[in-house]
């Protein structure tokens, strides 16, 4: 496999998707290393990793909620083609990691912290050992959240970071905000075991044409097919307790934006209907008010999955990605 020099800027195509995803996709994914390691409550979580491209540099990619890390192939053989090292885990309760809830199929969490605990491990057990010279993040959504409250907690241990579509707001009515979260509560409450939250439902592949997440129908399909190729990775909707968690640290994100020093880009679909935009642009705002370094890109016409969008607006957003981790790199050197 051949990778590109520095600041040459391809990614994968569209029109050769399949080609792709068959061919170079395909040979990468076989070299891949993967393993468990025991987070909060000795829950196994999974990972993934693809080295040996560079000895220096690592990307440490963190997925959203219902993701695999099986769901990022396409996205991680572009990262390698750029000359990193990457790593990926699932999240627990996700993807290959052991589950929460009788029902499999239940997004659900004790607490969310325990997500940031278990990044934390990963990095101290998995990625920090390999004695890279520089640590990036590129995190997505759910992830977003997550990685914002890592980086808060841990100055120092990620060079530079970027932030995709992140959930520090979830896009709700603006009649059901105030009373989200103790509906949420109230509804647990009530549950005699971990349930869904009110209009939930178990894993159900929502057809292209109504989809809310990309408008791109071969990246879609693709990833819909690999669920059902792989059933074990399915996730539907989120859990009540999931629900009032989630909001609880979205907002957590944004009182904790000054304490994040890591260089910051975080990239925002205009038409994303799943998280709260403004919520994004006050997390941008506090930081740079407390002096920090957060820059906001808006790409126009993208929906919530950035990374899979159509190419149009995918290649601008992997571009700035890999500028944005280069600019770290010069700094270093």
């Amino acid at each position: 496999m051949t990778v590109q020099p520095p600041h040459y800027f391809q990614f994968s195509q569209e029109s050769q998707f399949r080609e792709t995803m068959a061919g170079p996709v395909a040979e990468l994914w076989q070299r891949r290393q993967e393993g468990m390691f025991e987070g909060v409550d000795q829950l196994k979580v999974g990972w993934v990793s693809l080295t040996g491209f560079n000895h220096d540099k690592a990307i440490i990619v963190v997925n959203g909620r219902i993701e695999s890390y099986w769901k990022y192939q396409e996205l991680f053989y572009d990262l390698v083609q750029q000359g990193y090292d990457v790593f990926a885990l699932d999240h627990r309760g996700q993807g290959v990691s052991d589950r929460l809830a009788e029902d499999t199929e239940l997004g659900h969490i004790e607490e969310f912290d325990d997500y940031v605990s278990d990044l934390k491990t990963f990095f101290e057990c998995e990625i920090a050992p390999r004695n890279y010279c520089q640590h990036f993040m590129l995190a997505h959504s759910m992830g977003g959240t997550i990685a914002s409250l890592f980086l808060a907690e841990n100055p120092g241990l990620i060079d530079s970071a970027v932030l995709s579509a992140p959930m520090h707001g979830i896009h709700i009515n603006n009649w059901m905000k105030p009373i989200a979260s103790p509906l949420a509560r109230v509804v647990e409450q009530m549950q005699r075991q971990p349930g869904y939250a009110p209009g939930q439902v178990p894993y159900y592949p929502k057809p292209f044409a109504d989809n809310p997440l990309c408008q791109s129908q071969i990246r879609y399909q693709w990833f819909r097919d690999l669920y059902e190729q792989k059933p074990e990775l399915k996730i539907g909707g989120p859990s009540a307790r999931w629900v009032w968690q989630g909001l609880a640290a979205a907002r957590r994100c944004i009182a904790r934006a000054p304490d994040i020093t890591t260089p910051i880009l975080l990239l925002q679909g205009s038409e994303d209907n799943i998280v709260d935009n403004q919520a994004q642009n006050l997390f941008c705002h506090t930081m740079q008010q407390a002096g920090r370094h957060c820059q906001l890109k808006v790409i126009e016409g993208a929906r919530h999955e950035l990374l899979f969008e159509v190419d149009k607006y995918r290649h601008p957003v992997l571009s700035a990605t890999i500028s944005h981790f280069r600019k770290a790199e010069t700094i270093e050197s």
